[in-house]
C-alpha cells in the first residue's frame, strides 16, 4: 500500500532504500518557493540506523 508523505504518521512502517524502517519523527514545513510543502521524516531501520529524509508532501512511500 502506498501513502503520500503528508499522510504518514509516527509509528508507521515504511520502506526506505530497500530497508524496512519505523518513523519516529515527522515534520511538515510551510509552502516553499517550489509551491509545495516539504516533509522531514526521521526513521530507524531494522539495523538500528537513524535515517532522515526530506521529500515533497506528495511523494509516495510504500507502507507495510
Amino acid at each position: 500500500m502506498k501513502k503520500q508523505a503528508k499522510e504518514l504518521k509516527k509509528g508507521d512502517k515504511i520502506i526506505i532504500a530497500e530497508q524496512k524502517a519505523v518513523i519516529n519523527e515527522i515534520e511538515i514545513s510551510d509552502i516553499g518557493k517550489q509551491g509545495k510543502r516539504k516533509v522531514r521524516i526521521g526513521a530507524i531501520t531494522e539495523k538500528n540506523e537513524k535515517v532522515i529524509i526530506i521529500r515533497p508532501e506528495d511523494h509516495p512511500f510504500e507502507v507495510m
